[in-house]
């Protein structure tokens, strides 16, 4: 998988994708992340990628023939099927496990990571393919939302997680026997010790019963996702 983002930030990159999960799937050739500086293609002595908005208000909008030139130089046509360019913008629809691993399945992703006020709106009805927001609240830029998107979209890559299982089981996965597909939270997990200051681990998960335990799993995982995130369980 290729991904290429563009920013006025590039530095911001580097600890995120140089360390643990990512770095190993870009080691193995599983991923090639790039980092493209929008500073490049913009205009004059000063690299000028912004300006004023018509009609007033506050802030500066990053202009639209930067990003398209930016997208050009990217690729030919970044329309094509194989290609899907996406925009990280506090107006987008929200990011969910579900357009991650929609996401996960593009050969090729651009992530443009806004900033100052905003992006020329032209941008969001001609140049991208979706709009993403991480969450119903608003960051100084579009760089960490972009480390957010790379981040969940190369761990569902295959080959990334030495167990790939370790996806099917873990916070936003549905649970395959209900009534109707629900997505859960994970279930509650427990390691060594076996007892601390009295706060014990539930005894199913040393019985050994795989089965039980399973069955437990799902019981405490569905429960969880009720008190916490109900709004998750589809009405009866």
């Amino acid at each position: 998988m290729q991904i290429d983002i563009l920013t006025l930030f590039p530095k911001m990159f580097s600890g995120p994708f140089d360390e643990s999960i990512i770095r190993r799937a870009q080691d193995k050739g599983l991923v090639d992340i790039k980092i493209h500086d929008l500073r490049e293609y913009g205009e004059g002595e000063r690299r000028s990628v912004d300006d004023r908005p018509y009609g007033g208000g506050v802030g500066m909008i990053l202009r639209v023939d930067i990003i398209d030139k930016a997208l050009s130089a990217l690729v030919t046509n970044h329309k094509s099927p194989n290609t899907k360019v996406v925009l990280l913008d506090a107006t987008g629809k929200k990011f969910t496990q579900k357009v991650a691993k929609d996401l996960s399945r593009i050969k090729h992703l651009i992530l443009i990571a806004g900033h100052y006020e905003g992006v020329d709106t032209r941008v969001h009805e001609h140049l991208v393919d979706e709009i993403i927001s991480i969450g119903d609240y608003v960051l100084t830029g579009g760089e960490i939302p972009a480390m957010v998107v790379t981040d969940a979209v190369v761990r569902l890559l295959h080959g990334v997680l030495e167990k790939p299982e370790a996806t099917t089981s873990e916070s936003f996965s549905p649970i395959t026997n209900h009534q109707s597909p629900v997505t859960t939270l994970e279930f509650p997990q427990y390691t060594r010790p076996e007892v601390y200051r009295g706060w014990k681990v539930p005894k199913v998960l040393l019985s050994g019963n795989h089965k039980e335990i399973e069955k437990w799993r799902k019981s405490e995982s569905l429960k969880k996702t009720k008190k916490v995130r109900p709004d998750l369980i589809p009405d009866p």
